[in-house]
C-alpha cells in the first residue's frame, strides 16, 4: 500500500508539472498581446514594450517558466497584475469556500446515490423505473439551470435560504447552512443521478454471480448478502465515477459560485481571466490540479479500504 501511495503521489506531481507547463505556454505564448490587453488599445508600442519588459514577458518562455516554477515550489505564486495582492493569499482566502461546497456535495451525493441505487436494484418494478426516469431528467438539465430555479423558488419566492453570499462555518453554523444549501443542492442533483445509475448497474451485475447464489443457498437473508457482500464488491465502479464527479464538480462550482455570488476560486478565476490577470489564473489552475490529484488519491484509498481486492 505504501508503494502504491508513493507511486500515485509521484505520478500526481508529474501531472501537476505538465498541467502547469501547458497552461503557462498557452497563456504566455503572446507576450505583446498580454501587455497591450493590460494597458489598453490606446497604448503606444513603446509603452507596450516597456510593460512587457517590466513583467518579464520579453524573456524566453522556458526561462519565464523556470523562474515561475522555482518560486512556486517555495509557495510563492507571484502577485496579481491587477490588485498587487499575493496570489497565494488570494487563493487561500477563497479555497475553503470552494472546498466546502465540493466536499459537502460529494458527501451528499455518496449517501443519497447509494441509497437510491440500492433501492432501484433491490425493489425493481415501478420504483426502479421512476428512479431511472428521474436520473435521466436530472442528468439532462445543466447544473446552472437547476441553480437558477432553486434560487428563484427557495430564496427569492419562499425566502427559506439566502440568495447570495457566504458565511463561514466558524462564524455561524446556521448562516453557513443557509448560504451553502442551495449551491450544494444545485451541484448534487446531477451528480446523484450519475452515481445512482452506476450503483444500480453494479449491484445488478454482482447479484447474478455464483458466490451470491452460494451465500443465498446457505440460508443467509437477502439483506445480509446485499449489505455485507454485494454492496462492498459493487463499490468499485461507484467510487470510480464518484472520483470523476469530484473533478466535474470543481468545474461546475465555477458557474454555481457566480450565480450565488460565492467568493470561491471559481469566481476568482473568472475575474482574473476577464482582466488578463495571468498570475492568478496560473495559481488557480495549479491549485485545482493539486486538489484533483489529492481527491483522486483519497477516492482510491477509500476503494482499497472498502474492497480488499482493490488493494492489489
Amino acid at each position: 500500500m505504501r508503494r502504491y501511495i508513493t507511486a500515485r503521489l509521484l505520478s500526481g506531481i508529474v501531472l501537476v508539472l505538465v498541467v502547469a507547463f501547458v497552461t503557462f505556454a498557452m497563456l504566455f505564448s503572446s507576450s505583446g498581446d498580454i501587455a497591450r490587453r493590460l494597458l489598453g488599445e490606446s497604448a503606444t508600442p513603446e509603452t507596450v514594450a516597456k510593460k512587457a519588459a517590466e513583467l518579464g514577458l520579453d524573456e524566453p518562455l522556458m526561462q519565464q517558466f523556470f523562474q515561475w516554477i522555482t518560486s512556486a515550489f517555495t509557495g510563492d505564486l507571484g502577485r496579481s497584475w491587477v490588485t498587487g495582492q499575493r496570489v497565494t493569499d488570494a487563493i487561500t482566502s477563497r479555497l475553503p469556500v470552494t472546498l466546502s461546497l465540493v466536499i459537502l456535495t460529494v458527501a451528499v451525493t455518496a449517501i443519497i446515490a447509494v441509497g437510491l441505487g440500492v433501492l432501484a436494484a433491490y425493489r425493481g418494478g415501478w420504483v426502479d423505473t421512476l428512479i431511472q426516469i428521474l436520473s435521466v431528467v436530472a442528468l439532462a438539465i445543466p447544473s446552472f439551470l437547476i441553480a437558477l430555479w432553486l434560487l428563484i423558488v427557495f430564496a427569492i419566492n419562499l425566502h427559506w435560504f439566502r440568495a447570495t453570499g457566504f458565511t463561514p462555518i466558524t462564524e455561524s453554523f446556521g448562516g453557513w447552512i443557509t448560504s451553502i444549501t442551495l449551491p450544494v443542492a444545485a451541484l448534487s442533483i446531477g451528480a446523484i443521478a450519475g452515481v445512482a445509475q452506476q450503483v444500480r448497474g453494479s449491484i445488478l451485475d454482482t447479484v447474478n454471480r455464483d458466490y451470491v447464489r452460494t451465500l443465498r443457498s446457505r440460508g443467509l437473508t437477502i439483506n445480509h448478502v446485499l449489505y455485507r457482500h454485494v454492496l462492498r464488491n459493487a463499490s468499485g465502479p461507484a467510487l470510480t465515477i464518484l472520483g470523476l464527479q469530484f473533478i466535474g464538480l470543481l468545474g461546475g462550482a465555477v458557474f454555481v459560485e457566480q450565480i450565488f455570488a460565492l467568493p470561491g476560486i471559481g469566481q476568482l478565476a473568472i475575474n482574473a481571466t476577464l482582466s488578463t490577470d495571468i498570475p492568478v489564473v496560473m495559481g488557480v489552475v495549479v491549485v485545482t490540479a493539486i486538489v484533483v490529484v489529492i481527491g483522486n488519491l483519497l477516492i482510491d484509498l477509500t476503494q482499497a479500504a472498502v474492497n480488499p481486492k482493490a488493494r492489489q
